[in-house]
This record gives structure tokens, C-alpha cells and sequence, in this order.
């Protein structure tokens, strides 16, 4: 859960990082109204693309997303005031005095907010020092620590190692954090490889979310969570490129990674065996199609009903279970709280809903 300087609950639980591509959006296109209140995106843009404000600006009522251009040129093109969409700027401590004064201007006119990243990586000063580059942001930004969220990321977490290297560092940024009064205080981390090519293809296989198991050690610091999502945190040669048909499946605290190879048939043919696969699997959800819009498309591909759809659909069919998955998993809002874990988007449409938890579990650890 995700609590602010006064005790409050805020308004999201869950803040995934999600690169700003067709995929990742389709995705969050499809969430409803009360469960998109309770994501707090971050995009990440990694290329100039005039499409992406349009996606953005279509983008759910009550879902208002982050957008980080650390990634852009230092220009007035990357400016995101000239979105014309509201949006909430994410800053990074390095930016420059330009960009965070744009930063500012951005902030003023949609949220009246921003998030503040620190990547643990990038984060080797002492306390003070850290406390000395804050202070530079909120000056140039014209912000106050209450307007702004807090984004601990601690990138990569892909093994127990780097769950025991990321720990001490993110408790020491959390003790840090607490000489401010942040709007909010959350950690990420990705835990998917960067390459699922040396996986074995034609059955599943699971992967353990060390980033989830980073985030459950860390339950003490009262946190809020967020991850990269189905993607890794560093993008590898693999990803929505790779034409292998791929779903990346979660479940409560790990991945079933499905790369179909097999020959013969037609390529619809094989993705449909590839999602018979996965709906005939224990872990797949009781809700079935009603637990996200994600698994509504890979039921519809199972039963022989459309396409097999492009690495970007594969992207989004995942990334839409994912959120669901995530939301089903975390606890709900304080202010709803009855001793239960939080269940989104009962009693709601068909189209991007959430539903019940999944049932079964996982017993055996391929490859």
C-alpha cells in the first residue's frame, strides 16, 4: 500500500514503469474506469513518436500517467507541456537546470505534480548530497515535497544475488526519504531477463519475480509497490521483437513463459495450441476471460476465434494479465480495507476487467 506524509491513503496501489509503445498502451486502453484509478503508470519514451501523446490522450478516465523523455535529447521537442494531454512529469536528479524548468512548467499545467525517480544504481552520494540535489529539483521546478511521488527503481533484480545486493540499498534511500514529506514513497524493480532466447520452446516455463520477492522482504518499510511489468528493465535484443510466438503469463509470484516453435499448420494454428496450452494450465485464472481484457484474447485465440495477432498484441495480451494479476495480488486502498486482499473490477464489463484471484498453483519448475 501506498501511504503519503500525513497517513493518508493515496489514490494509486500500483505503479508499473511500462515503455510507451503500441502494446504496453493497447493495454492500459483497455483497463476500466475504477481499476485504472488505481494504476499510476510510468512511460518510459524512448524514441520521438507524435503518436504517442494521441495513445496517451485516449488513454482511460481516472488514469493519469507518468511520462519520463530522460531518454530524449534536451530539447524543446521533448518538452512535455506541448503534449496537450495531461500527464504528470517523472525527473530524474540529473537532469538539467533546462529540462527541469520544463519539467515544472508541465507540472503546473496538468497534475500540479511530479514524480521524483532515483535509480539505486545511479544514487552513490551520502544522505545530505541527496537531500542537496532534491532541493535543486523542487527549486527549479517550483514544486514542494507534497507535490511529488517518489520512485525508488532499482532496475534489474533478476536473481537472488541482486536481491540481496538491492536491499541494503534501497532501505538506506527509504530511511533517506523520510526526512521529507514525499506525497507518496514507492520501490521498483524488474525481474524479467533480458533474453528469453535460451528458454526451451513448445512448453512452459517458469521463472521466479524476484523483483515481487524483493518488494515482500521489503513489507516493513510500508511501501508502495511497482515493477516494469511483463518487460525487463533493461531492454535486451529479445522483447516484442522477437517473432517467436511468446505470452509472458503472471502468476502470484511467478512468470509461465510459453515460446511456441513447433512446425506444421498455420501460424494461427500454433498460437491457438500455444493459448490451449496455457487455459488448459493450473495456473491459469477461475474468473478465465473476466480476469483482464488480456486473458478475454487468449480464451478467443484458444478456441480457434481469431488470429494469432503481432508481438506487440503478445506484449499487450501479457501485459494486461499482469496489471490485473498485480492489482488481485496487492492490498487494497486503506480506505476500503476489511482484512482482505483487494479484488479489482467486480461487477464491471467484460472489457478490461479484473477479477478474483487465481486458483491452483505451481508445483513443478520447468527448464
Amino acid at each position: 500500500m501506498v501511504r503519503v506524509h500525513d497517513g493518508r491513503a493515496a489514490e494509486a496501489i500500483y505503479r508499473p514503469i511500462l515503455v510507451a509503445r503500441r502494446g504496453e498502451l493497447e493495454a492500459l486502453a483497455h483497463l476500466d474506469e475504477a481499476t485504472a484509478s488505481l494504476l499510476a503508470p510510468v512511460l518510459d519514451l524512448h524514441a520521438r513518436d507524435p503518436a504517442t501523446s494521441d495513445q496517451v490522450g485516449r488513454l482511460p478516465a481516472g488514469l493519469l500517467p507518468a511520462v519520463d523523455v530522460s531518454a530524449l535529447p534536451d530539447t524543446s521537442e521533448s518538452e512535455l507541456v506541448r503534449w496537450g494531454v495531461p500527464l504528470v512529469p517523472v525527473i530524474g536528479l540529473a537532469d538539467s537546470n533546462r529540462r527541469l524548468v520544463a519539467h515544472g512548467v508541465a507540472a503546473r499545467a496538468y497534475a500540479g505534480r511530479a514524480v521524483v525517480r532515483l535509480r539505486t544504481g545511479q544514487v552513490r552520494a551520502g544522505p545530505d548530497a541527496t537531500t542537496s540535489a532534491v532541493e535543486r529539483v523542487w527549486r527549479l521546478v517550483r514544486l514542494v515535497p507534497e507535490q511529488c511521488d517518489l520512485l525508488i527503481d532499482a532496475g534489474d533484480v533478476c536473481c537472488p544475488a541482486d536481491v540481496r545486493l538491492a536491499e541494503p540499498r534501497i532501505r538506506r534511500l527509504a530511511a533517506w526519504s523520510r526526512r521529507h514529506a514525499w506525497r507518496s514513497v514507492t520501490v521498483v524493480a524488474g525481474g524479467m531477463p533480458a533474453t528469453l532466447a535460451r528458454l526451451p520452446t513448445d512448453e512452459p516455463v517458469r521463472l521466479d519475480r524476484f523483483d515481487w520477492q524483493l518488494w515482500q522482504r521489503l513489507s516493513d518499510l510500508d511501501v508502495g509497490y511497482g515493477d516494469y511489468g511483463v518487460a525487463c528493465a533493461a531492454p535486451g535484443p529479445d522483447g516484442p521483437a522477437d517473432r517467436l510466438p511468446t505470452l509472458r503469463y503472471t502468476t502470484d509470484g511467478a512468470w509461465w513463459i510459453y515460446r511456441w516453435s513447433r512446425r506444421g499448420g498455420r501460424g494461427d494454428e500454433r498460437f491457438a495450441d500455444l493459448c490451449h496450452t496455457l487455459v488448459s494450465a493450473p495456473h491459469w485464472p477461475a474468473a478465465g476471460a473476466g480476469f483482464s481484457w488480456g486473458d478475454h484474447e487468449i480464451l478467443r485465440r484458444a478456441r480457434h476465434g481469431a488470429g494469432a495477432g503481432s508481438p506487440a498484441n503478445w506484449i499487450a495480451w501479457s501485459t494486461s494479465h499482469h496489471l490485473a494479476q498485480v492489482l488481485a495480488t496487492l492490498p487494497r486502498p486503506q480506505r476500503d480495507q476489511a482484512g482482505e486482499p483487494w479484488h479489482a473490477g467486480r461487477g464491471t464489463s467484460e472489457r478490461g476487467r479484473s477479477g478474483r484471484t487465481q486458483r491452483g498453483g505451481e508445483t513443478r519448475r520447468a527448464g
